[in-house]
């Protein structure tokens, strides 16, 4: 009888656990290249404020006249407001400029270590464990 309540038990907080999908985090390593710096003169497309890392869309323009989209990772919302960023500094259209390392992958994404606006202010983005992070 025993078990069969305990078995009972059991089942039942399986059906009621509260699970909650979570998001992996990775360390910049993982994911992008300390030798591979770059710096991109773009457009501002799309911005998602969201943890645990913050994506800024770019609309790159080469010399050539052909137009690439880019992703650039930031922090947290919580850690870009500590640096003096917002998400009204990321309009539609502004013009940014980016500077930090490519994804391991060859695709455009790129980690931030540092975005200039076009008003003149410009912020340290690194991680901790990215290149020159704190």
């Amino acid at each position: 009888m025993r078990s069969l309540i305990l078995s009972g038990l059991v089942a039942a907080s399986l059906f009621t656990a509260n699970i909650t999908p979570v998001q992996a985090h990775h360390a910049f390593g993982a994911e992008f290249d300390a030798n591979k710096p770059i710096e991109l003169h773009g457009v501002v497309t799309s911005l998602k404020w969201t943890n645990p890392h913050s994506w800024l869309y770019l609309d790159v323009t080469a010399p050539d006249g052909t137009v690439s989209s880019w992703a650039v990772e930031f922090g947290g919302p919580y850690a870009l407001l500590q640096k003096g960023l917002r998400k009204t500094d990321f309009p539609l259209g502004t013009p940014v400029l980016v500077n930090g390392f490519r994804a391991k992958s060859g695709k455009q994404v790129v980690n931030a270590s540092s975005v200039a606006l076009s008003d003149g202010r410009d912020f340290y983005t690194a991680a901790d464990d990215a290149p020159g992070g704190d």
